[in-house]
C-alpha cells in the first residue's frame, strides 16, 4: 500500500479527527490566546517529528531486510487503524476533558510549547501510531529511512497547517467545533474513513 495520495488523505483524517493533541490546544487558546495556541501546536508537531526520526532509524533497516517483518508491521498497523475507527464510535462525553483537567495549574502555566513537545512525545499511543502507520506507505527497492523522514515531515506539515487554522478560527467557531453534535459527527465519519482503510491495508498484498 504505497498510494501518496492515499497517504495524503488517511493522514489529514488523522490529523483533523478529534483527540489529546485538539483538546490540549482548545484549552490553552482559550484561557491564554492565540500566541499560546500556536505554541502548543509547534510542540505537539515538534514532537510528531521525533516520533519520525525514532521510526525512521528505528524500523527502516529490519523492514528493508525482512519480509516477515514487514508483513507483521504491516497487519499490525491495519489492526491498530481498525481500532482507532472503532474507537471513535465510543460516546464518552469525558474522554479528553478529564485528561486535560487532570493537570495541575502549576503544568498549565508552563511554556505552551515545551507542554505541547512534552505530551506528544511522551505519549505511547503517539509512538505505536507512527510504528505502525509510516510503515505501510514504504516502497520495497528505495531507502526507507528518507520515505520515513519524508512522509513524517509530510504528515507534520499537515498537522501544523490543520492546527494553526484551528486556533486561528477558535474563537469564532468554539462553540460550534465543541457541540457534541458535531463531535460526534466528525468521530463517525473518521472512524469509518478509518475502518475501511484499515481493511484495505489488510487486504492488501505488498508488491
Amino acid at each position: 500500500m504505497n498510494d501518496f495520495y492515499t497517504f495524503l488523505v488517511l493522514s489529514l483524517f488523522v490529523v483533523m479527527s478529534p483527540g489529546i493533541d485538539t483538546a490540549l490546544i482548545t484549552k490553552r487558546t482559550i484561557s491564554d490566546g492565540r500566541i499560546d495556541g500556536y505554541k502548543m501546536a509547534l510542540g505537539i508537531t515538534t514532537g510528531s517529528l521525533v516520533h519520525t526520526f525514532a521510526a525512521a532509524f528505528g524500523l527502516s533497516a529490519i523492514l528493508m531486510q525482512s519480509a516477515v517483518a514487514f508483513e507483521i508491521v504491516k497487519y499490525a498497523g491495519a489492526v491498530y487503524l481498525i481500532y482507532l475507527g472503532l474507537s471513535s464510535f465510543i460516546t464518552n462525553k469525558n474522554k479528553y476533558v478529564t485528561h486535560i483537567e487532570n493537570q495541575n495549574n502549576s503544568e498549565l502555566k508552563k511554556s505552551a510549547f515545551k507542554q505541547g513537545l512534552f505530551s506528544n512525545v511522551l505519549n505511547p499511543k503517539v509512538a505505536m501510531f507512527f510504528l505502525t502507520f509510516l510503515p505501510q506507505f514504504v516502497k520495497t527497492g528505495a531507502d526507507a529511512t528518507q520515505q520515513f523522514i519524508m512522509m513524517g515531515v509530510i504528515y507534520t506539515v499537515l498537522s501544523i497547517t490543520w492546527f494553526f487554522v484551528y486556533v486561528f478560527f477558535i474563537n469564532y467557531l468554539r462553540e460550534w467545533l465543541m457541540s457534541p453534535k458535531v463531535q460526534r459527527i466528525m468521530d463517525k465519519v473518521t472512524g469509518l474513513v478509518l475502518i475501511g482503510f484499515g481493511l484495505k491495508l489488510a487486504l492488501d498484498k505488498q508488491h
